[in-house]
């Protein structure tokens, strides 16, 4: 691996941080604390203020909301190394990314298998980074093992009538959009009876009831379906052929690095609070478990970069696409992430249970390590190895794909 930028590279990143610096407004920074009651403070994810909208105009100037996307349908056209750099970037300052389902799954399906019309009406959308998707996969008795999805899509005339039910939607109850896999052949082979439809999620029939996780965050839904009736031209790609269509990606980057690198900078974030609270009854920065403990995570974390800057590597300089090493930089996060938040909470004691909305009463501030948000990061990290492929799916596919075990 190299860890040089050669001079364009450097060149870029310099371009990337100083956007940021000037772009970004002030209370989306890292420290800034919303009014109470704002929607900000409301702890929904999907809830946008008048700084977010600022900033989703700047970034789609700049063409920066589909970085990856080639330029022919609107994107950035970066190459996998400009892509690493510009997330790196981000992550560093803390910046946050507009698109997510929207331009990592929807847009290039869109641009692999839609019509022409599809393209024309939907890509534009999503570039001007204001239109929320989401993805109808998973189902009640259908997660990992995706591809046995009942949601029943029946042909009728011009349309789709579509019945069942999704769960685990994230950002169901601001979407426009939904990519929904529903099953149109009940008679084939499981992976070869489903279609992909672009689904409208105010469509009658449409009802959406909220997930609300221990956090106390509401970002999950599930999605009921009755009787919803999608046009034709609301497939992507061929009848039956959607499993398919779900798998179509580009190749884009998937190393990972905002993930790692969040990682590194909570666990500063932590030393830097051991070393601000050393004098107090607490002897943070004087207690040796604390500082062993830290430093295995501080460790740990570098290790979580070093898989990042492996599988750019490999994308750069090979043009392999990440399989297996996508998988260990994931497993590898995902579990890391949950180790930190644990020694966190060991490391606060009972000031870790404090709410991060406890911080809007300045009686109580004074008491919020970190603003409060060791809490509700705690309770969420609990989820991320479930989300995304669960850690057994991760091993197996690290097993079969990276080390050639057979499957059984």
């Amino acid at each position: 691996m190299d860890y040089r930028d050669n001079p364009e590279e450097a060149a870029f990143r310099q371009d990337v941080r100083a956007f940021i610096r000037t772009q970004l407004p002030d209370e989306l920074k890292p420290g800034y604390v919303p009014p109470a009651g704002s929607r900000q403070d409301s702890g929904e994810i999907f809830n946008r203020g008048a700084g977010w909208r600022v900033w989703t105009k700047r970034m789609a100037e700049k063409g920066w909301i589909a970085p990856a996307w080639p330029k022919e349908y609107g994107g950035a056209g970066m190459t996998v190394m400009q892509q690493f750099i510009f997330n790196e970037e981000m992550s560093e300052a803390r910046a946050p990314r507009a698109g997510g389902i929207a331009t990592g799954f929807a847009g290039p399906t869109i641009m692999a298998m839609g019509t022409d019309e599809q393209k024309q009406k939907y890509l534009p959308e999503i570039l001007s980074g204001e239109v929320t998707w989401c993805q109808g996969y998973s189902e009640p008795g259908a997660g990992s093992d995706l591809a046995s999805l009942q949601c029943r899509a029946v042909r009728d005339g011009d349309d789709y009538v579509v019945n069942g039910q999704k769960i685990w939607t994230s950002g169901g109850h601001t979407a426009k959009w939904m990519i929904l896999l529903a099953r149109t052949d009940p008679d084939a082979p499981k992976h070869r009876g489903i279609s992909y439809f672009i689904a409208d999620m105010k469509a009658p029939g449409i009802s959406v009831r909220p997930l609300v996780n221990m956090a106390d965050s509401h970002e999950f839904n599930e999605v009921f379906f009755d009787n919803v009736r999608i046009p034709r031209a609301n497939m992507l790609g061929e009848e039956n052929r959607g499993w398919y269509a779900a798998q179509t990606t580009l190749s884009f980057e998937r190393s990972n690095i905002g993930s790692a690198v969040g990682t590194r900078q909570t666990i500063e974030d932590l030393i830097a609070y051991a070393k601000e609270h050393k004098g107090t009854k607490s002897t943070l920065g004087h207690n040796d478990a604390v500082r062993k403990e830290l430093a295995e995570r501080y460790i740990e974390a570098q290790v979580a970069l070093m898989l990042s800057y492996k599988i750019i590597s490999l994308q750069a300089k090979e043009g392999v696409a990440p399989g297996h090493e996508a998988s260990i930089a994931k497993l590898y996060g995902t579990e890391l992430n949950q180790r930190v938040y644990r020694t966190a909470m060991k490391m606060l004691g009972l000031y870790g249970q404090l709410d991060r909305r406890m911080g809007r009463d300045d009686a109580v501030a004074s008491y919020l390590p970190l603003r409060g948000r060791i809490q509700y990061s705690y309770l969420r990290s609990t989820a991320n190895t479930i989300e995304g492929g669960t850690s057994e799916i991760q091993r197996n596919i690290i097993a079969t794909r990276g080390l050639g075990l057979p499957r059984s």
